[in-house]
């Protein structure tokens, strides 16, 4: 268990990110910690494991006061595993020497106990045929996959986890979230910070949103997301809420998503035009192409807009033949192309967990006529 009893960070410059921070984290907890930028979720993070000292407070772990001189602060951090958003791996090691050496270095093990955890837990994470490679070798969801692995190698009771999405592409972010879904059940404790709405609420347990450098309000997934007593929880929340769609027939009920697609926009205040714009394009891309051609479809749709960059975009992950929206001789692509204001990016996806083969990215930014 750990006790956080009025905790305070300023730094030297006069920010104060951490104001007063009480929680309590129970054991098996898995917290998503979410909210607008700069409110000191990360602070809040790095200050559990000491890499940033509290300027005032106290952490309790497991009984122990580890803001008090004289804690062995290694012990303690061998009870903590943290993983960033920069994966931080060793270049010039290979994968394999990666998970092995903190091991034998920190925990004592045998090269042979050591190498044969790395093992295991590479194959835990779908990278066992990476053994030998080195970081820059792979993309950015492998990296991350393989700085958890590392991290779990050292067996810790607790994880946090920065942001470990953040620095990802599109294509790349549900490899690593399935890993750490996989890890929630594990019961270890778990504290997530992250900007993946739909993750946070599906993978939680707990949700504590921060505001100002205090935790404003903390509860259920379902408290935080639908049903928030807070006001600025309420606005965040509004904000930030994405849509998902599975599209796994050619019966799917376009007219009811449509129609959700609408209310969405009306809540968020987007353009009319540019809803317009994303509901023909998901229409012409996912039923009349990718699903009409498949015997049994298998779409993903997510459609997100940042109020924070005015963009409105939209994924779609899919398996099966390809569509390729620059050869497809569809006229409303030749136009929408044409549009400075819509970005289209597609992929081909490698080693997704879920099986999605293809990736079709479209953002859709907003500019008034002068």
């Amino acid at each position: 268990m750990i006790e956080i009893k009025h905790l305070r960070k300023v730094f030297d410059d006069d920010t104060i990110p951490l104001k007063d921070i009480n929680v309590t984290i129970n054991d098996g907890d898995v917290i998503s910690i979410i909210g607008p930028s700069g409110t000191g979720k990360s602070t809040l993070l790095r200050c559990i494991n000491m890499l940033t000292e509290p300027t005032s407070g106290n952490i309790i772990v497991d009984g122990q006061d580890i803001t008090e001189s004289g804690c062995n602060l290694n012990e303690i951090r061998k009870k903590m595993g943290m993983v960033f958003q920069s994966f931080n791996l060793f270049g010039h090691l290979t994968i394999i020497e990666n998970i092995m050496n903190p091991q034998i270095t920190l925990l004592g093990r045998s090269r042979q106990e050591a190498y044969d955890k790395a093992m295991y837990l590479l194959q835990q994470v779908g990278l066992a045929s990476k053994v030998f490679a080195y970081p820059d070798e792979l993309s950015g969801g492998q990296q991350q996959r393989i700085a958890i692995a590392r991290t779990l190698a050292m067996d810790p009771d607790i994880i946090l986890f920065d942001e470990p999405t953040s620095a990802l592409d599109p294509s790349m972010i549900g490899e690593v979230q399935s890993v750490i879904k996989m890890l929630a059940k594990t019961g270890r404790t778990m504290m997530i910070v992250t900007h993946e709405m739909d993750f946070a609420r599906k993978i939680s347990n707990r949700i504590l949103f921060m505001y100002d450098g205090y935790i404003y309000e903390d509860g259920t997934p379902k408290q935080i997301f639908e049903h928030p007593k807070k006001e600025m929880t309420k606005k965040f929340i509004q904000r930030l809420t994405s849509l998902t769609y599975k599209i796994d027939s050619t019966d799917f009920d376009i007219e009811a998503m449509n129609e959700e697609l609408l209310a969405y926009g009306e809540k968020l205040l987007i353009e009319a035009e540019r809803l317009s714009k994303l509901t023909l394009s998901l229409e012409e891309i996912c039923i009349n192409n990718i699903a009409s051609n498949s015997e049994v479809p298998d779409i993903l749709v997510k459609v997100e807009y940042s109020e924070k960059l005015d963009i409105l975009s939209m994924l779609i992950c899919y398996k099966g033949e390809k569509f390729d929206v620059y050869t497809s001789g569809s006229h409303l692509f030749q136009s929408l192309l044409a549009e400075p204001t819509t970005e289209v990016r597609q992929d081909d996806i490698e080693g997704d967990p879920m099986g999605y083969e293809h990736l079709i990215s479209i953002r859709f930014k907003w500019i008034e006529e002068e």
